[in-house]
């Protein structure tokens, strides 16, 4: 009988690590990249957080009416039968109105207009009858109606956003509405890319006979265009051992994360971990995730390393599943958009073997039911690019699962809220 080597067939690989216990290790393991920069609001969408940020005064700063309508004092609500109220006179958003309002009069008022002291109810202008300058109100009101209270949103001093909140559209009309026009946030981190392997040619270079575009870094690019990211493009690193080590070496000179793809396989010619060795420190090189078993994961000079497989799916799916998480806790990143994990009903079988987290590719549906199904995009192989092209979803089958038949619950990721 020959002696054979571990392959990413063996369930049982010395060295391979679950993904859970892998992405634990990174997320401890990374440090916060610190510092901040102050940002007009008009820029700050997409950014997160540096500091905590209170409310210089109330939000609504007056008491004022939620409607178009007439504002009463609510002792002139007939408990039953219908009252008659005299109009006293008029009050328009953005001016105040003098005047007294006595018992059996009423104001008419526009939405947002400032509430003048004593009144405290608004009726809606279409459940009144005008008579004249007279309104006739019936029974079905009640006391404190269609009013917005002075700081029933937001009170004086009240801290509104907290440090690590990514901030959204809604923040930054929440900060105008206070009047803030700047806020700090995490400096953005430099993250430096690259690709690996002889056989490939950016575009523009017709690649040899046995050659094939490197599309790996244009993905990354993709996937790292966001604000809060200043992408160092390395292209393509001849795949030689000291080519290697000095495109690293540099790298971890000025960016806060070195991102590779190939060459971290156990090949006569991938060597990504060779360079990873001698030029840093090396924490683990191998996860039990498909696509992606080896992953390389360590340090070079000051910058977290991230060694990708060389196969176009699984640079992505370790990407949005290993890197992504860790890329968001260096930012500091605490409150953020939810991407869900529901469960969906698989409408054909799935092929999967125990030992280790599968993440396949899926299109999402709901069926007339409103109930959620999932169907594969079909061949899975890791470099077929297209299953991602096509698909919507990841369908996550965990680490302990086997096969799975037609009608079974899965667990999936939508693409929204991702990409």
């Amino acid at each position: 009988m020959i002696t054979t080597q571990p392959t990413c067939h063996d369930i049982n690989e010395p060295g391979l690590i679950p993904l859970d216990e892998a992405l634990a290790r990174i997320l401890a393991a990374v440090p916060a990249a610190g510092g901040y920069e102050r940002l007009s609001i008009e820029k700050a969408r997409g950014r997160t957080l540096a500091e905590a940020v209170t409310a210089g005064f109330n939000v609504p700063a007056q008491t004022n009416s939620a409607v178009d309508g007439y504002a009463v004092h609510s002792s002139d609500l007939p408990a039953e039968g219908t009252r008659t109220l005299k109009i006293a006179g008029k009050a328009y958003a953005g001016e105040v109105f003098n005047g007294a309002i006595k018992p059996g009069q009423c104001l008419r008022i526009m939405t947002g207009a400032m509430m003048p002291e004593g009144l405290d109810t608004v009726i809606m202008q279409e459940l009144v009858e005008a008579r004249g300058d007279a309104i006739v109100i019936d029974s079905r009101h009640k006391s404190g109606q269609n009013v917005r209270q002075a700081g029933e949103d937001i009170r004086q001093g009240q801290t509104i956003l907290h440090p690590g909140k990514w901030l959204t559209p809604p923040d930054i009309g929440l900060l105008a509405s206070l009047g803030i026009p700047e806020v700090n946030v995490s400096r953005r981190l430099r993250i430096a890319i690259a690709s690996t392997g002889d056989e490939i040619y950016s575009i523009g270079s017709p690649p040899g006979a046995a050659g094939l575009y490197d599309s790996n870094r244009y993905s990354l690019l993709a996937a790292l265009d966001r604000p809060d990211i200043e992408v160092i493009n390395l292209g393509i690193v001849e795949d030689k051992p000291e080519a290697l080590r000095q495109a690293f070496e540099q790298a971890g000179r000025f960016a806060d994360v070195i991102i590779s793809s190939g060459g971290v396989s156990a090949g006569e010619a991938d060597y990504t971990k060779t360079a990873l060795q001698a030029s840093g420190q090396i924490g683990f090189w191998k996860v039990a995730i498909k696509p992606g078993r080896p992953l390389a994961f360590g340090q070079i000079g000051n910058a977290v390393f991230f060694g990708l497989p060389g196969n176009p799916v699984a640079v992505l799916v370790t990407f949005y599943f290993v890197v992504l998480p860790a890329l968001e806790k260096m930012l500091g990143m605490q409150d953020k958009p939810i991407a869900p994990v529901f469960p969906a009903r698989t409408l054909e079988d799935l092929r999967k073997k125990p030992g280790r987290t599968e993440v396949q590719r899926g299109i999402i549906e709901q069926d007339r039911n409103g109930e959620w199904t999932v169907r594969s995009t079909g061949q899975q192989g890791s470099g077929m690019l297209s299953s991602m092209s096509r698909a919507n979803a990841f369908i996550i089958l965990e680490h302990e699962r086997g096969n799975v038949k037609a009608g079974e619950w899965v667990s999936v990721k939508p693409f929204a809220g991702m990409f």
